[in-house]
């Protein structure tokens, strides 16, 4: 038995032989994890999602899921995946529970999961009511439902909280989150949400052109930039700019009382305070910029 539900051997694909929108990728997606599936807009994300759930065929037999080819599976897999790839397709006439009883009945699921489904994204209160009646946040978490039908092993999902307010995006992450941790169902899931992929991922991949840039977890991308950026809030920030260029790099001043610089590690800012204060420097705040937005703009902005 695999320990990874998704593996891909150096997949390809193109769609015209002029560009190739994959390139040799190979990623591994461990059972049990929330996997964040991150890139630039073209970067081939959408692609990925599409060639995993069958949408369009591979040109090749690079896709393993559950440990065996993609391709030696089909269609059967698909009782063990659910999928949100596309835009939600709901029949807004009917209500939240008739859409789920029409899925239900064309692909052989007990009539009880419906009601289960949803509990889990909670809409209970809701199910009688027309799907054209919901709010965009609950119409993604209907489409939710009706990938959770089947009781899948491993859930894809691509933007799911595209376009939803604050309070939509914390329910789908809390929702996802519940869901790996009680369920114990492996997510794949694409967003450009980095902020939302950092409070839920185990792990992560970068795509950049169609190529890997990085596989791992957060603490494993943390250590591979190998740079801490810190942001000074001090007085008359200009006086001090010519002296830090001199010491570190990529200084940038950013108002009258502020700047930023990379520095080696975060071990060395205790003796830069120490040494900015010795030359009377007037420091008011110290922020390190080393979150997943840092670490992929360093690993997406590089040749």
């Amino acid at each position: 038995m695999s320990d990874y539900v998704i593996e891909t051997d150096n997949l390809s694909f193109r769609y015209s032989k002029q560009k190739n929108v994959l390139e040799n990728m190979s990623i591994k997606v461990p059972k049990g994890s929330i996997y964040g599936f991150l890139g630039p807009n073209g970067a081939g994300k959408s692609t990925t999602m599409r060639l995993l759930t069958g949408i369009i065929p591979e040109q090749g037999n690079a896709i393993k899921l559950f440990g065996e080819p993609l391709q030696s599976q089909l269609p059967e897999v698909f009782s063990r995946i659910g999928s949100l790839v596309e835009a939600p397709a709901l029949y807004l006439h009917l209500s939240g529970i008739d859409n789920l009883k029409y899925l239900a009945k064309l692909r052989n699921i007990p009539a009880q999961r419906i009601a289960e489904v949803l509990e889990l994204v909670n809409l209970t209160k809701d199910g009688n009511r027309k799907a054209k009646q919901y709010s965009l946040g609950m119409k993604q978490r209907l489409a939710i439902a009706m990938s959770l039908l089947s009781e899948p092993e491993l859930l894809l999902l691509d933007e799911p909280v595209n376009g939803l307010d604050p309070n939509g995006i914390l329910d789908i992450r809390t929702l996802l989150v519940r869901l790996n941790h009680e369920k114990g169902v492996t997510i794949f899931v694409s967003s450009h949400l980095l902020s939302e992929i950092e409070k839920m991922c185990t792990h992560i991949a970068i795509i950049n052109r169609g190529k890997l840039r990085f596989e791992g977890t957060m603490q494993e991308l943390a250590n591979k930039t190998g740079r801490c950026k810190v942001q000074l809030t001090l007085d008359n920030a200009a006086q001090w700019l010519p002296q830090l260029e001199m010491a570190y790099k990529n200084v940038l001043l950013l108002n009258e009382s502020q700047l930023s610089l990379e520095m080696g590690q975060r071990e060395l800012i205790p003796d830069f305070i120490k040494s900015l204060t010795a030359k009377n420097a007037n420091i008011y705040e110290v922020k390190i910029l080393d979150g997943l937005e840092e670490w992929f703009m360093t690993i997406t902005n590089e040749k």
